[in-house]
């Protein structure tokens, strides 16, 4: 499995007239379903009456098959929110979602019409997108002192982990996330950090 991902880094729109119908393509960052959603909200409400607003989206990594989906919002079945997920999951780019809102024109297009008109702005769109690397991390957990925390915390930042959480007792158990190839950095910097003490290991 690859260590890290492209993910888009900006949101992009791409606006096309095709046979006196308007097609305007909504490309951005969709870590999860709910954002999908959400920005397929915030669409409809600046772009009220259009005929038709169809999505498809990867909520993942590039060959992720489980968090994605796709809808034709009422055209012809097939002939958009597949054909966009296709093209989404032919950039190799995660994270990516898509809306593309059409003002009908009064110019039927048919099935490989509609196709060509929905998957276009996106096509164009992809190859303009700007891309930021994700690294896949990993869960941690480490047993330090009250004294060493804040410490341990600003290396977790430096390292751009994740801490998911604390727990205080006698010590503090800190969960933490970390890129895979971050590990033995962090541990060297760990180790003359706490005189030798402690060093991190991944739970999974």
């Amino acid at each position: 499995m690859s260590e890290s991902y492209q993910i888009p880094e900006a949101d992009l729109i791409i606006e096309e007239e095709i046979k006196h119908s308007r097609f305007i393509s909504f490309l951005f960052h969709c870590p999860s379903q709910e954002v999908l959603k959400l920005a397929l909200t915030n669409i409809r409400r600046d772009y009220p009456g259009a005929s038709h607003y169809c999505y498809a989206f990867i909520a993942g990594a590039p060959n992720d098959m489980v968090n994605i989906g796709s809808s034709d919002d009422g055209e012809p079945a097939g002939s958009a929110g597949r054909p966009m997920l296709a093209t989404l999951q032919g950039a190799n780019v995660g994270e990516l979602g898509a809306v593309v809102v059409r003002y009908f024109g009064g110019t039927k297009l048919g099935v490989g019409g509609l196709v060509r008109a929905y998957t276009s702005g996106i096509k164009q769109g992809v190859s303009q997108l700007s891309l930021t690397t994700k690294f896949i991390r990993y869960p941690i957990k480490l047993d330090c002192s009250y004294a060493q925390l804040a410490n341990i915390e600003y290396l977790i930042a430096q390292f751009d982990g994740v801490v998911l959480s604390k727990d205080f007792a006698e010590s503090v158990v800190l969960q933490f996330e970390l890129a895979k190839d971050a590990l033995d950095d962090f541990n060297q910097q760990l180790a003359t950090m706490t005189q030798g003490m402690l060093q991190a290991k991944f739970t999974v």
